[in-house]
């Protein structure tokens, strides 16, 4: 197939796959796919920018993902009063504190002689700060985790409309990804690889242990949504009445609307950043960009500050992935720290990506929609092949290790298409023009 059919034709069977799901299992199973293949290929178009435009391998997608789930919390939920008495401006106090300590040891690494001074005055500042910040951050945070710690026992968030959420997850993965940057990108990329993973695991772990954030493995549940609450629209006459002309019970139909509602703004802001993606990449610093990717030497030889354009692409695709994550919280109307794996946020969108053509923001997004339909499906097919093929057996050991064994298909799928593309067409179903 030629490569310019490539991407209608797999739009078409991206199309069919979701349509036949709703034909064959559920409407209700079709959305769901729909929305979660809609921010996993939004979470694909930002590694794609980091990879396909740049040649940056980032294994840190969780951890921007997972902090633009914090954002929604921190934007979107009521502020806890009690807790902001108890400990607010300790915490803020003491955050103060740790900014004015890291300025120091900058301001002291670069103005102190070199030698014996230099390592002194910037150690004596790291320490002493250290123990500041402690003396006021431990009793601000244990007074704010004593506030109702059943229910809150958090700060809370700013209350503030939930789809700022979406904007200020980005805004949040965009800094803590230039900090990042500013220490990492000028590492090799296996380096930079093994940094941004440790880096990620260190933004989920601070998540799961500061209660006083968002309130850490015991979760925050009920978020605010952009859209109506199927338990309100159930008691909707209105609502009830046009279900009933669909011959739909009131439950299904507002599961349906509520799935759909949230299915038009996720293409919106899917649409809105392909097409951004795609000017960027057309245009001159776009070309820029993919010049440094293929030669770094002779970009440099040009007069281009090679760190600095690193640096923008890394902040600006895992600003898009703050963005996805802030979505996802938002569709869940929870956070959940646990559930941020890098199996699923880091392994399976590198997955989609390497599938669906690096380069290509167009088959990033076709192969994040692509994986993620085979990542929900296989499995209960696997179920259903494994108990078709042991029905005839008898129960004993065997027959119960196989029918244990279709949990696993998931990862073996994974593994054959990512094989099978990399054999038959290496530069990913969509390839990169």
């Amino acid at each position: 197939m030629k490569h310019s059919m490539r991407a209608p034709a797999l739009t078409l069977v991206v199309a069919i796959l979701i349509i036949g799901t709703g034909f064959f299992q559920s409407w209700n199973s079709a959305l769901g796919i729909l929305n979660m293949g809609i921010i996993s290929a939004i979470m694909a178009l930002g590694v794609n920018l980091q990879w396909g435009f740049a040649g940056l391998f980032n294994v840190g997608i969780m951890g921007f993902v997972a902090l633009g789930g914090l954002a929604t919390v921190l934007i979107a939920t009521p502020a806890t009063k009690d807790a902001w008495q108890a400990g607010g401006i300790g915490i803020i106090a003491a955050l103060i504190l740790g900014a004015m300590t890291i300025i120091a040891t900058i301001y002291a690494n670069k103005n102190l002689p070199k030698g014996k001074y230099r390592i002194l005055g910037v150690s004596s500042i790291l320490v002493i700060g250290f123990f500041v910040f402690r003396a006021v951050f431990d009793p601000a945070v244990s007074s704010i985790e004593a506030i109702n710690p059943a229910v809150t026992g958090n700060i809370g968030g700013l209350n503030l409309p939930v789809l700022l959420a979406w904007p200020a997850g980005g805004v949040l993965a965009a800094g803590v990804a230039w900090l990042i940057g500013k220490t990492a990108l000028g590492l090799r990329s296996d380096y930079l690889a093994i940094a941004t993973l440790g880096i990620a695991e260190i933004v989920i772990a601070i998540m799961k242990n500061e209660d006083w954030l968002a309130r850490g493995v015991k979760n925050v549940i009920g978020i605010p949504r952009p859209v109506a609450y199927e338990v309100d629209l159930q008691v909707n006459a209105g609502f009830i009445e046009g279900a009933a002309k669909l011959g739909l019970d009131p439950v299904t139909a507002s599961t349906l609307y509520v799935k759909l509602s949230y299915s038009i703004l996720f293409t919106a802001v899917l649409v809105l950043l392909l097409v951004l993606a795609q000017l960027a990449l057309h245009s001159p610093w776009g070309r820029m960009m993919r010049s440094i990717r293929d030669n770094e030497v002779a970009a440099e030889a040009m007069g281009k500050n090679v760190t600095k354009r690193h640096l923008q692409i890394f902040v600006l695709g895992s600003a898009i992935c703050g963005i996805a994550g802030a979505m996802m919280v938002t569709l869940d109307s929870q956070l959940t720290p646990s559930s941020y794996q890098p199996l699923r946020f880091t392994f399976l969108i590198w997955v989609m990506v390497i599938v669906g053509g690096s380069g290509n923001n167009y088959g990033a997004v076709l192969g994040g929609f692509l994986i993620w339909f085979l990542w929900v499906q296989v499995e209960p097919a696997g179920n259903f092949i494994m108990e078709t093929i042991t029905s005839g057996m008898s129960d004993g050991d065997l027959k119960s290790h196989l029918i244990a064994s279709a949990a696993h298909m998931r990862l073996m799928t994974m593994g054959i298409v990512l094989l099978l593309v990399l054999r038959f067409s290496p530069r990913g179903l969509v390839p990169e023009t």
